[in-house]
C-alpha cells in the first residue's frame, strides 16, 4: 500500500529539474492498513544495457522497487525487449508516511543513479518511473503508476513521453492519500506500460 501521494512525483519531478519543485503540498489524512512486500534491483552494479529503468517504489514498499507496479512493469519490458536488454535500478529511500509531501533524500538518490547510468553507460536509453507518491536527453520515457499529479507536465520530458496510469477509482489519483483496491491495480497495466516504452525507445 502507498502514501505520500507526491514523493514519489515529487522524487521524479526533482530529478528532471536537478531541484526541488515548488508543487502544491496536500497534507490529507491519511488511510493506511498496513504495508507490502518487495524486491530489490541494483542492476547498475553489473554490466551496462542498452535500457536502464530508474524505479522509485511507492510508500509502504519494501526493498528498492516494491511488489505492486514495478515488478510485473520489469516483466513486461523483459518481454518487450528481451531480459538481456532491460538494466533496472531501484531508489533506496526512506519510502514511509513520515515523508510525505516529498522526500529530499529520495529526490537526490533518484537524481543521482540518473546521473551515474548515464556516465557509467552513456549509450543506455534511461526510462524514469514511479508508483504513487515518488541526464535529461537520455531519458526516452517516464512511466508513472497511480500519480496523485495526475496529468500535471513533468518539465524537462516532452508530454508525449509521458505515460500516466490512474485507474478509475483510485483516489491517490484525486490528490486524497486514501489507499482503494484500485491504487493496488497497477500490475494490470505493465503491458500496457512497456508496450509505451517500446514505442519510445528502438534497441
Amino acid at each position: 500500500m502507498h502514501l505520500p501521494l507526491p514523493t514519489t512525483t515529487t522524487a521524479l519531478l526533482a530529478l528532471l529539474s536537478s531541484t526541488s519543485l515548488a508543487l502544491p503540498n496536500p497534507q490529507p489524512q491519511f488511510s493506511f492498513p498496513g504495508g507490502t512486500g518487495g524486491s530489490t534491483r541494483n542492476d547498475l552494479s553489473g554490466v551496462c544495457k542498452p535500457i536502464t529503468v530508474i524505479y522509485a517504489r511507492g510508500t509502504g514498499e519494501s526493498g528498492n522497487v516494491g511488489s505492486v507496479a514495478g515488478p510485473p512493469f520489469f516483466s513486461a519490458l523483459d518481454s518487450a525487449f528481451g531480459a538481456g536488454n532491460v538494466a533496472v535500478q531501484g531508489v533506496d529511500y526512506a519510502a514511509t508516511a513520515a515523508g510525505f509531501g516529498g522526500d529530499p533524500a529520495g529526490n537526490s538518490k533518484m537524481a543521482g543513479l540518473v546521473g551515474t547510468a548515464v556516465s557509467k553507460c552513456p549509450k543506455t536509453q534511461i526510462v524514469v518511473s514511479g508508483y504513487s507518491a515518488a541526464g535529461k536527453a537520455a531519458i526516452k520515457a517516464a512511466v508513472l503508476f497511480g500519480d496523485p499529479y495526475n496529468g500535471r507536465a513533468i518539465p524537462g520530458i516532452s508530454a508525449g513521453n509521458v505515460k500516466t496510469f490512474c485507474a478509475a477509482g483510485d483516489s491517490v489519483c484525486a490528490g486524497t492519500a486514501i489507499i482503494t483496491p484500485a491504487h493496488l491495480s497497477y500490475g494490470g497495466n505493465a503491458g500496457e506500460a512497456a508496450a509505451f516504452v517500446k514505442g519510445k525507445i528502438r534497441l
